[in-house]
């Protein structure tokens, strides 16, 4: 069966990297799908998230990383998936993930979510959290994948330089 795990990993952090490694390991296929949301202001550009995503999921061999605009349920229908997957990292996360869950199955019920809860040791971890984080040149190694922690420093050097 061929499972979406979809979202914005700007960036991707360690707790992603969690869920994507137990979830490949329960399916026949994962696309990690990275969402185009033209109404947020990303860090890192789609290709960027991507090729991140690539090289930290590189020794995955059931594992596909692509990109989407629009409806997730459209998505899955082209893919022809059979589920969702979906991380909860606490109970706070259940609430907002059920909604979206029942939306769509009512939209498409040919696919089921999945909720598979982080690991505790990156529960409190979210993208916005190693971003402000990194902005103020705090150390994210060890929530992110390595990559990640270079394209970061990379990123803000590159916006301070731009401020000066």
């Amino acid at each position: 069966m061929l499972a979406i795990y979809p979202g914005s990993f700007d960036p991707i952090t360690n707790g992603h990297l969690d869920i994507i490694q137990r979830a490949a390991c329960l399916f026949d296929h994962l696309v990690v799908a990275v969402l185009e949301n033209p109404s947020k202001q990303p860090l890192f550009t789609v290709e960027e998230r991507m090729e991140m995503i690539r090289e930290s999921t590189g020794d995955l061999e059931n594992v596909e990383v692509d990109s989407f605009y629009g409806l997730l349920v459209d998505y899955a229908k082209v893919k022809e998936a059979g589920a969702i997957v979906r991380g909860l990292r606490a109970i706070s996360d259940f609430e907002f993930e059920f909604q979206l869950a029942a939306m769509n199955h009512k939209l498409y019920p040919d696919v089921e979510t999945v909720f598979m809860m982080t690991n505790t040791e990156y529960s409190f971890l979210s993208s916005s959290a190693i971003r402000e984080a990194a902005s103020f040149g705090g150390c994210v190694a060890g929530l992110v994948p390595p990559v990640v922690v270079k394209q970061l420093k990379k990123k803000y050097q590159e916006q301070r330089r731009a401020s000066l």
